[in-house]
């Protein structure tokens, strides 16, 4: 849920374009920077104002995850298993630290910590200055979602078809929730509750103090996997799907509230945003839709699918394609 508002029409202010490049990466907005990884393996900090390039970091593999940043320094995970720490300011490489397979999630923060998940089954709790190794956690399969972090618990839903509930200061399992098939989806937390879902299809709501299942939702016609996150306020749960639809249901009993059909498969988290909600499709779109009945209030076209989803800060939307673009939007006015 977005902090910032957006203009009703929003108009493209920048575009950044990296020639042969592409991004799935979510972008992060911090104090009027934007940073950004690519596929080819190029950390980009960008002026929100107008796009311009403060600085680049490049390696030689690639970046799929999303950027966290804290106290003016950037985590990053890479196709290679490295978590890299980056200065903020001038894009130099403070530190790295090898996983044991690719890192596609963000990375999250607890106390004086950085956690990150690695395809390689295991949550690893680093200092966040030094990068030395203070605890992990191991599952029996990949973990491809970011760890969740609430009142000392982490939340993780796995590969191995469960729902893990971690000990953020020891670094021990508390409980685990089966959850019928693997994901990647990183879980939204509102309250008592965890929403994420599955490749199976299911939207699941998880009580987590009392590590059960409180509804599932499955859209009876369409059993295709969700790899978007979804987005949680009081009212609406809002995700996409690789049924080519947008979905909201309620977020006490998980009844349909409405569905909004798209051209394509949506792995793009939604953001919500005032009363509506805006999400990428990989059929090239940017929608904005109405929360209360999922009417298209909004959309742009860029040819290029979106995996990313939309960074929202500051009155502007940032969102990058598979074809190597950033966007930028807002008000021009503003």
């Amino acid at each position: 849920v977005a902090g910032s508002p957006l203009a009703e029409r929003p108009e493209v202010l920048w575009r950044f374009e990296v020639p042969e490049g592409a991004f799935e990466g979510t972008a992060a907005i911090v104090d009027g920077v934007v940073y950004l990884g690519d596929l080819d393996g190029s950390l980009y900090a960008l002026n929100l104002s107008d796009g311009t390039e403060r600085w680049k970091y490049e390696i030689d593999g690639g970046f799929p995850s999303s950027p966290a940043v804290r106290d003016g320094r950037i985590y990053i995970g890479d196709y290679d298993g490295w978590l890299h720490c980056v200065d903020a300011k001038t894009g130099a490489e403070l530190w790295r630290f090898e996983t044991q397979a690719e890192i596609n999630a963000c990375a999250n923060f607890f106390e004086d910590n950085v956690l990150v998940g690695s395809q390689d089954a295991t949550l690893y709790c680093l200092d966040a200055v030094s990068g030395k190794l203070v605890w992990k956690y191991e599952i029996q399969d990949q973990i491809r979602c970011s760890p969740t972090i609430v009142d000392g618990r982490a939340f993780l839903a796995g590969c191995d078809g469960l729902l893990h509930i971690v000990d953020v200061k020891e670094g021990k399992g508390i409980a685990s929730v089966p959850i019928n098939a693997p994901t990647g989806v990183t879980p939204a937390a509102k309250g008592d509750f965890v929403y994420f879902g599955n490749e199976n299809g299911e939207m699941f709501s998880v009580n987590w103090k009392t590590a059960k299942v409180v509804w599932t939702y499955t859209d009876p016609k369409r059993w295709q996997p969700i790899r978007s996150s979804p987005a949680v306020n009081d009212k609406i749960v809002v995700y996409g799907s690789r049924s080519k639809r947008i979905y909201a249901v309620n977020p006490k009993d998980g009844k349909e509230i409405w569905t909004f059909p798209t051209k394509q498969r949506v792995d793009s988290s939604p953001v919500i945003v005032g009363d509506r909600a805006f999400v990428g499709s990989s059929d090239g779109r940017l929608y904005a839709l109405d929360l209360s009945n999922g009417k298209k209030q909004w959309e742009y076209e860029t040819g290029g699918g979106f995996v990313s989803s939309p960074a929202i800060a500051q009155n502007r939307l940032v969102i990058a394609n598979d074809d190597g673009v950033v966007y930028c939007f807002g008000s021009k006015g503003e």
